[in-house]
């Protein structure tokens, strides 16, 4: 069965008895190492427990593919529900957890955690076409969630948050949730004591983790750098960052573009432009963006976009690659992006 995004927290808190295994997945791998852990306490009580938890790699099946089904089976010494982790699964492993849904023996919990997986994956398939198997996928913050996830973050600790930092916030976390954490605990220990976060409390503390080079990608892109664009996505693509995170942190570029050309044409400076955009423009970043509101017009602008939402709708097709996909509208923004510099230094 699927788990959607909105019903994930209540089956994490109290799966369906009849599900004897789990696939956590998607590219925000902090959010589902922390839905993983959260199952597994809610059915053990601790990580920990030697006793009812026990914790395979993927690579360790390769020689012995039995030996997740006799995990599966065994019972505890200590009594209470068991939870076998299968970590960094791969389309490999789909055979041997066939045979786990399949089978009777046991009531252990088996939870799969693998990285960002296609509509073509055989693992996802098994997950999402099984009665008794679960597939949990895990994308990364934003919006209203990722707000949320702040706000519940900061308020044990008297703490609020101003809205344009608030704003800034939602611009600079959400990549990974584990990071996403771990910035937001720095800020609390920033501020120090209960009240009303600013913009300068959270732009002096708080990385841009969301980034993870996506914002690399994104001014690259619109740069018309094809080729620093081609090594930020490969490195991405490298630790697990998936196709249509990518698409949609370029499309977000894109956007701000398209609202600052607006302000252009309504008679701002392109600097003046950049400056109104909420979130603020990092500094380092004011000038290069500047410099693409000047190269791109509002038509143009509006076409990249179209090409961003075209390829994230083939990503999740039967098409070639998500990866291939990805690489060439990326390719393609980034030649329109020359040949829009082209122009405007004939103007």
């Amino acid at each position: 069965m699927k788990i959607s995004p909105a019903k994930a927290p209540a089956f994490v808190a109290s799966p369906d008895p009849s599900v004897r295994a789990v696939l956590v997945y998607g590219p925000d791998r902090g959010l589902a190492r922390e839905r993983l852990d959260a199952l597994t306490r809610t059915v053990a009580g601790d990580v920990t427990d030697p006793f009812r938890v026990t914790e395979l790699g993927a690579a360790a099946l390769k020689d012995d593919p039995a030996r997740l089904a006799d995990e599966a089976a065994a019972q505890s010494l200590m009594g209470g529900r068991r939870v076998v982790r299968l970590m960094d699964a791969t389309d490999a492993v789909s055979g041997a957890l066939e045979s786990v849904l399949q089978a009777g023996a046991g009531d252990a919990l088996v939870l799969v955690l693998a990285g960002d997986l296609g509509p073509r994956s055989s693992l996802r398939r098994l997950f999402e076409g099984a009665d008794t198997g679960a597939a949990l996928a895990c994308y990364a913050d934003d919006g209203m969630a990722l707000e949320q996830v702040v706000r519940e973050t900061l308020r044990p600790h008297g703490m609020s948050v101003a809205r344009d930092a608030m704003d800034w916030l939602l611009g600079h976390l959400g990549g990974d949730r584990l990071l996403t954490r771990a910035e937001l605990d720095k800020l609390v220990t920033y501020k120090g004591e209960a009240g009303e976060i600013t913009l300068a409390e959270a732009v002096a503390c708080v990385g841009d983790t969301a980034a993870l080079g996506l914002d690399d990608v994104a001014l690259s892109v619109a740069d018309g750098d094809d080729a620093r664009a081609q090594r930020a996505l490969d490195r991405l693509f490298r630790a697990g960052t998936g196709p249509i995170p990518v698409l949609r942190a370029v499309s977000r570029h894109f956007l701000r573009l398209h609202l600052a050309a607006g302000a252009v044409a309504e008679g701002k400076s392109p600097d003046q432009a950049v400056g109104s955009l909420k979130p603020p423009v990092i500094f380092k970043h004011r000038g290069r963006v500047v410099a693409q509101v000047e190269r791109w017009r509002g038509a143009r602008l509006g076409q990249a976009i179209d090409v961003l939402l075209e390829a994230e709708a083939d990503c999740k097709g039967f098409g070639p690659p998500p990866e291939v996909v990805c690489a060439r509208a990326l390719l393609r923004l980034a030649q329109g992006a020359r040949a829009g510099q082209r122009t405007a230094n004939r103007r």
